[in-house]
């Protein structure tokens, strides 16, 4: 996870977080980071035990966890303990990163400067926001929304009716009509018979070659970033929602959803229709039938339908009975 470029960041002194905590020392805040990627000075938090080995190596100053997991984390650093890990980021993200919950409009976007982008080709009313940037020889189709510092490589294909914000895409992406890229992902916490909506302050970061079909919907990370690998195609209507990531040389079809924080390994192939639970973890080289549902975990090298899915060898089996 890079620097972020995309929300305006408060300058917060950690006392000013939490002045009724006895810490010996005080520093501003420079970010929020999940376990691994966080680094002096950054706050992170720690969840759930399948995080463990990730919280035994984190590099934090400050973690926000329960007093169950707290043992895990090294003893340097810092812990916030609190019953809800999530409100609490929650609560935090919304201080450090003001406008990170909403998507606002952005009011910097104006019609593209041909003396700019000098090797791009732009269709009508093409519309781009405040320090973006665009690769030679790109194409932006009729009608597109490109948002504030959003970065787009060399050879890029954008069709017509794309939005895009929060988003950096590597060279020779090709994005079709209607997609949209880098919104905020469907996060809120239920609490006390109200939700309360979760800033999301990461990006969407698509690599070399991918290719993606008309009116997918890719939804930009909550703390970490959501990520697709290089040479992974995705057909019409797919949704990927916040901090997914999925591997190179995926082939994904029509109206296959993911929930969150789910990672998907190299050249997995999803038939249409499928739908992947949120936090799991699917290896390499497996194949997912059409109309299955993946509520959890999958090894590499497995073929798995079905209802919840298993392999297909049960599946077979199950289904001759019937």
């Amino acid at each position: 996870m890079s620097k972020n470029i995309f929300f305006v960041k408060k300058k917060i002194k950690l006392k000013k977080l939490y002045p009724k905590e006895n810490f010996n020392i005080d520093f501003i805040v420079n970010d929020i980071k999940p376990l691994l990627l966080a680094q002096t000075k950054d706050i992170t938090f720690f969840d759930s035990i399948n995080y463990k080995d990730k919280a035994l190596r984190t590099k934090a100053s400050l973690c926000i966890t329960t007093s169950k997991l707290s043992n895990f984390l090294p003893k340097k650093v810092r812990k916030i303990i609190v019953e809800n890990v999530l409100f609490e980021l929650a609560r935090i993200t919304k201080i450090i990163y003001p406008y990170a919950d909403i998507d606002y409009p952005d009011f910097s976007l104006k019609k593209p400067s041909k003396a700019n982008n000098k090797k791009v080709r732009f269709g009508n009313n093409v519309l781009v926001g405040k320090n973006v940037k665009i690769g030679n020889n790109s194409f932006i189709g009729s009608n597109t929304v490109i948002e504030h510092d959003v970065k787009i490589g060399n050879d890029c294909i954008i069709g017509s009716n794309v939005n895009i914000k929060n988003s950096i895409l590597g060279n020779n992406v090709v994005i079709q009509d209607g997609c949209k890229l880098g919104q905020k992902g469907f996060g809120f916490i239920p609490l006390n018979k109200r939700n309360i909506k979760f800033p999301h302050i990461g990006k969407v970061l698509i690599h070399d070659n991918v290719e993606m079909a008309s009116n997918c919907t890719i939804d930009r990370g909550s703390i970490d970033d959501t990520v697709i690998g290089e040479n992974t195609y995705l057909d019409n209507q797919v949704h990927i929602a916040h901090n997914v990531q999925i591997g190179s040389n995926c082939m994904i079809a029509g109206q296959v959803g993911f929930a969150g924080s789910t990672k998907i390994g190299n050249n997995v192939s999803i038939g249409g229709q499928a739908g992947i639970s949120g936090h799991l973890k699917i290896g390499n080289n497996v194949k997912i039938g059409g109309g299955s549902g993946v509520v959890k975990d999958v090894d590499d090298n497995q073929i798995v339908m079905g209802y919840p899915a298993v392999s297909l060898k049960e599946f077979l089996k199950k289904n001759k009975k019937d």
